[in-house]
């Protein structure tokens, strides 16, 4: 670490700078600030409060790692400015890099015409994933003809699964069968759809750039966050209210009779 002009730490740099910062001091620092630790565990997770003992060092582990910092890399407007605030941070040193899809993988290719019009969602079911209004919305749709879903993730126990007589649940796929699973679909689901975690309005779910850069029609949660790259004018771009999961329905339906005529 004696020749070098810059240093880059990616993916929770929490976990380095606090207590090896003191080896970076020499040369410009640069951090992926992509997840908040505080904000994270206290508030979409829900682990701890937010004024515990453990909620407030993990609140000064953040600030400290901000600070330790030169130049912070963040991966929307509304995420960075909910960092600026909350820790106090400069916004002259917040600038934002917005994530995309690996277009080795994921990319357009031939669709074959389902019998039944396909609507489909991948995820790691994080609470702010709002997977719980997805599967309501399911339920609100089991006795829809022509229609089937197709869910992709691990829903434990905490999670009850819905319509299976048109769903097909999937536990986990390596990526090269995500993407052919994906080319299948008519309309995917992106999100985020929880109405109650603020983090997922200051947020685009990474599986948005996905299925766009496969070219499939997506359904988007109406946030701040989605906003900032997306717009109801964009061919293939659907809002729907976050948290409700008989207007997912409403859309989803729609949706079908609109491009099934």
């Amino acid at each position: 670490m004696k020749d070098y002009d810059i240093s880059f730490i990616g993916f929770a740099p929490q976990l380095i700078v606090p207590f090896f910062g003191w080896k970076l001091k020499k040369k410009p620092l640069v951090i992926d600030f992509f997840i908040s630790f505080y904000d994270t565990i206290c508030f979409d997770r829900k682990k701890v409060r937010s004024n515990s003992i453990i909620g407030r060092i993990l609140k000064y582990i953040d600030k400290r790692t901000l600070y330790a910092s030169d130049l912070v890399v963040c991966d929307t407007k509304m995420h960075g400015k909910y960092f600026c605030e909350e820790f106090g941070f400069s916004p002259k040193k917040m600038k934002v890099l917005y994530l995309e899809a690996d277009k080795s993988i994921y990319y357009p290719r031939e669709n074959k015409t389902n019998k039944d019009f396909t609507v489909l969602y991948f995820g790691s079911i994080l609470p702010l994933q709002g997977v719980s209004v997805i599967l309501e919305a399911i339920n609100l749709l089991k006795d829809e003809k022509g229609l089937r879903f197709v869910i992709i993730g691990p829903l434990g126990k905490s999670n009850v699964r819905t319509g299976e007589k048109i769903t097909e649940y999937i536990e986990w796929l390596p990526q090269d069968k995500l993407a052919d699973k994906i080319a299948t679909a008519d309309l995917c689901l992106a999100g985020h759809f929880n109405g109650s975690i603020m983090k997922a309005r200051r947020t685009i779910a990474g599986k948005t750039y996905i299925y766009r850069a496969m070219g499939k029609p997506v359904i988007l949660g109406d946030n701040p966050a989605n906003h900032e790259l997306f717009s109801e004018n964009d061919e293939g771009v659907y809002f729907c209210e976050m948290g409700n999961s008989k207007r997912l329905a409403e859309l989803i339906k729609s949706i079908k009779d609109q491009i099934c005529r």
